[in-house]
Parts: structure tokens; sequence; C-alpha cells
């Protein structure tokens, strides 16, 4: 099989695609592509992650570079971190972030500790496709060759953490903190952070799980059901809820409300110009909100909007030295940073916000509502049989292209862009959009609107177009 790199990383179900022997070729043809270095080698809790984590080591070893292998399960952006602070050649990931637990995968990151960009992962896929095609095999060190080093990256992060935000005030804030782990390789940081002092830190599942216990480790609604209820009897400021690999945030409000990820990022907005004083350009995807828009019209910033993922957000965010980057996944990056998503350090400017302001979080969300005006927001997720993906995808964007509908939900189309799926933004500001994933046989919609009745009539409009059935609301 050839190994392709999608949104972010390469993706595959263990024992089936995401085998030692395609780890070890991909291992090998990151090697062939950067010639020589050290490489920083992470991984996530997931079923042998640590042992696939070895194996690239080992390959990376045995093809001459410098190999930097965690001695912990760590969040992806810790070993971003690393490859900026150790000046590296690149890092490997074994993660396959919030995909379901039959899944693991690679994400390579180059020196600038961001993902990769387009025209990068095109030279790593040809090297992979010609140690592929080679007959001399993959060539491996011993477990205990020299040029693997065991380290904790864990000191260093700490410090840069504490550099982009008070530590100490928070914990000193007496907040009451939830953490929802979710079973991930974020685990502890939180309480290891900010803990110790008169602030409470409550930690859901902590503990590693590789089926993680039934659900996606995804931090959205469905799969944030105790974390819910726990925020929602009260006695708890905020629950900071990380992915699979902690790269991407969900959050909680005092009431047990769901802060969706468009009004997530419109508050971080908010909190670095309005509290912390910073002034520089928003780059967000294409499925990001239109609060977004409104606010860099009142602070008077630039926005830039580029196709999804992290591959297009981090180099436009590093040409024009933005404030932060955002995608609708719950993925976001800040300037004096790494170029890269950071969970956890969204979720302490979340605890630093309401330290700083004395307000509850509702009481932000409303103030974000009369600056920013209404916004409602869905995603359908339209899963999809792997064997037919390919096939599906094809039909369904072929029938849209064909069909380009000049209004959705009998609003006029004002705008359309083709450059990630189909995005169509209305006369009246709303926006509905839809795209293959690029990490998941899944065919994804959504739609932002100024009520919950206008954007199920978008999503429902736009499915209706391509025949979509059997919607499943994210």
């Amino acid at each position: 099989m050839a190994i392709k790199f999608g949104t972010d990383g390469w993706r595959g179900v263990v024992g089936d695609d995401f085998t030692y022997e395609n780890v070890r070729l991909a291992a090998a043809g990151i090697a062939r592509s950067l010639g020589s270095g050290t490489v920083v080698v992470g991984y996530d809790r997931r079923f042998a992650s640590e042992l696939f984590a070895e194996e690239v080591a080992r390959v990376l070893a045995g093809n001459g570079l410098q190999a930097l292998l965690f001695d912990r399960a760590t969040p992806t952006q810790v070993a971003c971190w690393t490859v900026v602070d150790r000046r590296a050649a690149g890092a490997v990931i074994v993660t396959a972030s919030h995909n379901p637990y039959i899944f693991n995968g690679l994400k390579f990151r180059p020196e600038t500790g961001s993902s990769a960009p387009a025209e990068l992962i095109g030279r790593l896929e040809e090297a992979i496709a010609a140690v592929a095609d080679g007959a001399s095999g993959v060539r491996r060190a011993e477990p205990g060759d020299e040029r693997i080093q065991r380290l904790d990256p864990r000191p260093s992060y700490f410090q840069q953490v504490g550099r982009m935000v008070d530590l100490e005030a928070i914990r000193r804030s007496g907040l009451s903190l939830v953490h929802e782990a979710m079973h991930g390789s974020g685990a502890g940081y939180v309480a290891e952070l900010v803990g110790g002092g008169p602030t409470r830190i409550t930690e859901l599942h902590a503990e590693r799980n590789p089926w993680f216990g039934g659900v996606n480790p995804e931090p959205i609604p469905a799969n944030l059901r105790e974390a819910l209820g726990l925020m929602g009897a009260g006695g708890h400021d905020l629950a900071i809820c990380t992915d699979g690999d902690a790269d991407r945030v969900g959050v909680i409000d005092e009431r047990g409300h769901f802060v969706n990820q468009l009004q997530v990022f419109a508050l971080l907005i908010r909190y670095l110009v309005e509290v912390r004083g910073f002034r520089a350009p928003i780059v967000k995807s294409i499925n990001m909100t239109f609060m977004a828009d409104r606010l860099a019209e009142h602070y008077g910033l630039a926005v830039h909007e580029v196709p999804i993922g992290f591959k297009s957000i981090a180099p436009r965010m590093m040409a024009v030295d933005a404030l932060l980057g955002g995608e609708e996944s719950g993925g976001f990056a800040f300037q004096g940073h790494i170029p890269e998503r950071d969970g956890l350090l969204a979720g302490l400017f979340f605890a630093d916000y309401l330290a700083r302001t004395g307000k509850r979080l509702s009481e932000l969300l409303q103030e974000l509502a009369e600056l920013a005006g209404p916004s409602a927001y869905a995603r359908h997720d339209h899963h999809l049989p792997r064997d037919r993906y390919a096939e599906e995808r094809r039909r369904i964007l072929g029938l849209l292209a064909e069909r380009s509908p000049q209004e959705v939900a009998g609003v006029p189309v004002a705008g359309t862009r083709t450059d990630d799926g189909y995005k169509f933004t209305l006369t009246d500001g709303s926006w509905v959009l839809l795209r293959a994933s690029g990490t998941e046989p899944l065919i994804r919609v959504y739609s932002e609107a100024s009520t919950a009745d206008e954007v199920a009539a978008r999503l429902a409009a736009l499915e209706e177009i391509v025949g979509l059935e059997q919607r499943v609301a994210a």
C-alpha cells in the first residue's frame, strides 16, 4: 500500500495498514528525506505506541540520524516544542490524535515544530515510496545503540508554558478546574502546571486506556458526558478537555454548558487582545467562525482564511506573524509559542482569563454575544465504509460540483470557495461547508448562522442536494 499523509499525518487501522513493516518504511523514508541531524520521537497512549516509537527510533539511528526518544507518552505539542528547543531536524510522533481506538498513525513535524507544508509532505511520500520499491530492506540499529537517547521533555515544555501564561497566578487564584484527559497523553499536565496551591484540580479519565472507554478521544459533547454532568452539578469554574494527544481542546463552563470551538476561538481573540494587550493578524480555517471577522473589524486586525488543517494554518501564521490561528476541530496556536496546536496552553489561557477578570465563563460568553453578534453552529459527520470511501467521496463532491447550488435553504449564495470541499457563503452572512475528512473515512457538513434553526435548515438543504442520509451530529 502507498503511505499517504493526509490533513495531519498518516493514519491507519492497527494490524491492517498500520503495521511494524509500514511504520519502518515510513521511518526509513523520513530518514532518507532528512539525510542527517537529530529527530525527536514522541508517542501517545494508544495500543503499542511506545513499541512503534522504538521502531521509528531504531530505523532513524540505523540510517545515521540521532534519535531523541521520549521516555514516556507525551502530547504532540511537547514534541513540537522539543524540536524548536533542541534545534532538531524534525519530529516523528506516533499518534492518531482523536481518531477511534482501532487507529494509530505518524505525524511528522519539520524543524519549525509546525505541521509540514504540502510540498514537504510530497517529498516525504516520494522518499517512502522509493524505500518501499527498493530491494535492500530497511536498516535498523540495535535497541541500545548510542545514537538513540532517552529524554524526559517535560521540564523544558513547562518552562515555555510558564513564559506564555502566569502559572503562579492561576495556582493562587483558588479556581476549581476540571481536566478531562480522555485517557490521553495530556493526563497530569494541568495538575503539574497549576496544582499545588489554592486552585483545585479534578482529573477525569487520567489513566491509560487504549480503548478510550468506548468513545473517540475527541472533546465534543457526545464524548464528554461525565465532564458535562460534573460541571452541571456545580462547584467548578472551568473544565479543560483535551483529546488523545492533547493538541486540541474543548471547554465547559460552570453551568455544564459546552462552549463550542467557534466560541472558544472568539473568546481567545478577546482574551489576547483585551486582557493581554496583544495585536496581530488572525489566521482561521474555512470552517471557522464569522465572529472572528467581526471581532477583527472591531479591533482593527487583519484576518486570513485558509484551507482546513495546520499544514495550511501554520505557514500563514509564520508568514504574517499572527496572534493566533485556529480550526473548528479545537486546535489553536499562539504567537510567541510554536506554530502548532496546543490544547493545554489554550485551556490554561481560559483559566487565566477567569483569574484576571474575576468573571464566570458564562458572563464572558454573554459579553461575546453582545460584541460579536449571535452565532449558532453544528457539524454533521457522515461515516462511510473504508473500502468504498474514495469512490463515495468522488461521487458526492462531483454531484455538488455538477449541481452548483445558487441558493441554500432559500438564501442566495453570495460566494463559493472550492479549495477544500465546497463552502457556500450566503447573503445573510451565514455559511455551509461540505468536505471530505483528511484523517478518517468521513464526509463532514458544517454550518454557522444566527440561530440553531437556521443552521439545521442549511445542513439539511446541502445534504439533500447530494443525497446524504443518517446524519450524525458532532
